[in-house]
C-alpha cells in the first residue's frame, strides 16, 4: 500500500501558483518574440542577423548566469534573490519595451536573462522548500508543467499581442505577472533560516565559469553559420575549455565558498542524474527546430502552421509534467525518470522514420510519445536530482540541471545540425539526426536504470497488475 500523502494547505497552494505565474513568464519569454521578430526588424529597420539576438542574447545570458543565480539563491536567501531578480526582469521589460532602437532593446533582453537566471533557481528552491519531503515531486511536476505550458502558449499570446496590439506588448505583459508573483511569495512564503558561517561569493569560480559558458554557448551558436573550422570558433571552444579547467582548479581550492561545493560534485546520484540530463538535452532543441522545418520546407506548411503543428509535442509535455509527479509518488525515481527517458527514446525513432512522403498525421504519434518522455523525464530527473542533496543546496542543485539542458541541448543541436547540412536532402538529414538522438536517450536509460533512485517497488507494481486484471 502506498505511503498516504500529506494534504496540501492553503498557504502552500498559493505559494505554488505564485511559483507557476514566476516560470510562466520566465518561459514564456523564451517562445514569446520568435513571432515578432519580423515585425522588430521593420520597425528597426534591422536585419534578421541582428533581430535574433532578442532571443539569442537572452537564452545566452540565462543560461551562463543560472548557476550562480542558485548558489547566491542558497546563499542569500531564495525569496531574496527571487525578489532581486524580478525587480531585474521587470524593470528591463518595460525598457525594452519603449526600446527607441534595436540596440537597447538587445541590451534589455540580456540583463532580462540576468533577472531570469537569479529567478529560475530561486522559485525551484522556494517551490521544493514549501512541500513536505513526501510531495517533493510535485514542485518537478508544476515547475516544469507550468514551464512547458509557457513555452506551448508563448507564440501564440506573442502573435496575438503583436498583431492586435505591438510587440511591445509581449514586454508590457510581464509586469503583472511577475507583480502578482511577487506579491504572493512576500505574502506566504517565508523567508529561510541562512547558515551565516561562511557567505563569500566564489568570484574566481563565477568568472571562469561564466567566460567558459559564454565561450560555449556562443561557438556553438555561430558555428553553424561560421563553419566549425573558422578560427574564431575553434578560439572560443579553446577559451571554453581552458576556462573549465582554470575553473576545477579554482574550485578545487575554494573550500566553503566553493561556486559547486564538494558535497555536490561528489554526490553520485546527483551526478547521475546530470550525466542523464546531458545525454537527452538535445532531443527537445532538436526536434523544436527540426520538425518546424520539415513541415515548413517539405510539408508546405505556412510559418504559423509550422508553429502550431508543434503542439502535439508541447501540449502533451505541459499535460505529462503534471501527471509525472503523482506518478513519482508512487512509483519513485527510478521508475518514472526510466519511463520518460525510454518515451524519448520512442518518440525520437519513432520520427526518425520520415520520409518526403510523410504527412502531419503520422508524425503526431511520434511527436505525442516524444512530449510524454519530455513532461515525464525532465520533471522527474529535476526532483530525482534536488532530493539527493541536502536542502540547502536546492537552488544551486535545480540550477546545475537546468544548466545541463541548456549546455546539452546546444551542443546536441550542434551535432544534429552538423549531420542534417552534410546530407543529401533535408528529410535523410533529420532522419539520420533523430537516429541519433534516440540512441543517446537509450544511453540516458541505462543511467537511469542503474544509478538513478532505488529499488523500482514490485509489490506496488504487482498489486496494480492484479487490480488491472480483477478489473478486466
Amino acid at each position: 500500500m502506498a505511503p498516504a500523502k500529506t494534504p496540501l494547505t492553503k498557504s502552500q497552494l498559493l505559494g505554488l501558483g505564485a511559483m507557476s505565474m514566476g516560470v510562466l513568464v520566465i518561459a514564456n519569454d523564451f517562445t514569446a518574440l520568435s513571432v515578432a521578430l519580423p515585425h522588430i526588424e521593420r520597425d528597426f529597420k534591422s536585419d534578421v542577423t541582428t533581430v535574433q539576438w532578442v532571443i539569442n542574447g537572452y537564452a545566452l545570458v540565462f543560461g551562463i548566469l543560472i548557476v550562480t543565480g542558485g548558489r547566491l539563491a542558497d546563499m542569500f536567501g531564495r525569496r531574496r534573490i527571487f525578489f532581486i531578480g524580478a525587480a531585474i526582469f521587470a524593470v528591463f521589460s518595460l525598457l525594452g519595451g519603449f526600446a527607441p532602437d534595436v540596440w537597447l532593446l538587445l541590451a534589455s533582453r540580456g540583463l532580462m536573462g540576468v533577472g531570469g537566471a537569479m529567478m529560475w533557481p530561486a522559485i525551484l528552491g522556494m517551490t521544493y522548500g514549501l512541500l513536505p519531503q513526501s510531495r517533493a515531486a510535485i514542485a518537478g511536476a508544476l515547475i516544469l508543467g507550468a514551464a512547458g505550458f509557457g513555452n506551448a502558449v508563448g507564440p501564440l499570446i506573442g502573435g496575438v499581442l503583436t498583431d492586435l496590439l505591438s510587440w511591445r506588448w509581449i514586454f508590457y505583459l510581464n509586469l503583472p505577472v511577475a507583480a502578482f508573483a511577487v506579491l504572493v511569495t512576500w505574502w506566504i512564503v517565508p523567508a529561510e533560516e541562512l547558515d551565516e558561517t561562511d557567505r563569500r561569493i566564489d568570484y574566481g569560480g563565477v568568472v571562469t565559469l561564466s567566460i567558459a559558458l559564454f565561450s560555449l554557448l556562443l561557438a556553438l551558436d555561430l558555428g553553424t553559420d561560421l563553419g566549425w573550422t573558422d578560427p574564431m570558433i575553434v578560439t572560443l571552444f579553446t577559451v571554453a575549455t581552458l576556462g573549465l579547467i582554470v575553473f576545477a582548479f579554482i574550485e578545487r581550492h575554494a573550500g566553503t565558498k566553493a561556486l559547486i561545493p564538494d558535497d555536490v560534485l561528489a554526490n553520485r546520484a546527483f551526478f547521475s542524474a546530470f550525466l542523464a540530463t546531458l545525454m537527452n538535452s538535445a532531443i527537445f532543441f532538436a526536434a523544436l527546430i527540426y520538425l518546424p522545418q520539415f513541415m515548413f520546407k517539405v510539408l508546405g506548411f505556412k510559418a504559423i502552421e509550422s508553429g502550431a503543428g508543434l503542439l502535439p509535442v508541447m501540449g502533451v509535455f505541459a499535460l505529462t509534467s503534471f501527471v509525472a509527479g503523482p506518478l513519482y509518488e508512487r512509483f519513485g525515481a527510478k521508475a518514472i525518470v526510466s519511463t520518460g527517458a525510454a518515451f524519448l527514446a520512442t518518440g525520437m525513432f519513432m520520427l526518425s522514420r520520415i520520409e518526403p512522403t510523410t504527412t502531419f498525421l503520422e508524425l503526431i504519434p511520434g511527436m505525442a510519445v516524444l512530449g510524454m518522455g519530455i513532461g515525464m523525464f525532465y520533471s522527474s530527473i529535476t526532483t530525482a536530482a534536488i532530493t539527493c542533496l541536502d536542502k540547502s543546496r536546492a537552488s544551486l542543485g535545480g540550477a546545475i540541471i537546468y544548466m545541463a539542458q541548456i549546455a546539452g541541448g546546444a551542443i546536441g543541436l550542434g551535432f544534429n545540425t552538423a549531420i542534417v547540412v552534410s546530407a543529401t536532402d533535408l528529410t535523410n538529414g533529420i532522419g539520420t539526426a533523430f537516429l541519433v538522438d534516440s540512441a543517446l536517450a537509450v544511453c540516458a536509460l541505462a543511467v537511469a536504470l542503474f544509478f538513478i533512485g532505488g529499488r523500482i517497488d514490485r509489490a506496488t507494481l504487482q498489486s496494480l497488475v492484479h487490480r488491472h486484471r480483477a478489473h478486466g
